[in-house]
């Protein structure tokens, strides 16, 4: 697998094959995109964040969706990484492999294992996309191997459920 650079990325947007919605030339990495936080879900008291910021208490979890809509061609996929700015003050994020065909707005747990309140805000990037080509095209993309959070926006909880 080779990783897409900054010109890749662009190159593939102007030409339709991938989409990253909005778009920010700001984002852009060498070697990747910077996702923004769009919404913060807390199972209780707080419910959900959408504007300010999200305060993440030590020992707490949460649920974090991108702002970003992506659609992922099928001779890509996609790994996220925290920001280092982030896990310097003692978050972690829950990540999955982005498939190749999938489809929305992506939603991850972060979890505060530190000593100390940390902000979460609304609009901050929080995490780096890196888009990685696939050796041949899959079989089946994802909507037709599972699918079951393709089109999603916002927050959604486990079996797609939106909150």
């Amino acid at each position: 697998m080779s990783i897409l650079t900054d010109q890749d990325i662009v190159h593939r947007l102007e030409k339709g094959t991938m989409k990253i919605d909005p778009f920010r030339e700001r984002n852009l990495t060498p070697n990747g995109y910077d996702l923004t936080v769009k919404e913060v879900y807390f199972r209780a008291p707080e419910g959900k964040v959408t504007i300010g910021s999200a305060y993440l208490e030590p020992g707490e979890w949460c649920l974090v969706s991108t702002e970003e809509y992506l659609e992922v061609p099928h001779d890509l996929c996609a790994t996220l990484w925290m920001r280092s700015s982030f896990v310097r003050m003692g978050l972690i994020a829950g990540f999955g492999l982005v498939d190749a065909g999938f489809k929305g707005t992506l939603t991850f747990s972060v979890s505060n294992p530190g000593p100390v309140r940390v902000a979460l805000p609304v609009g901050e990037r929080i995490c780096q996309i890196c888009y990685q080509k696939l050796e041949s095209t899959p079989q089946k993309l994802y909507e037709e191997r599972s699918g079951t959070y393709q089109g999603q926006s916002g927050v959604t909880l486990d079996g797609g459920k939106k909150v």
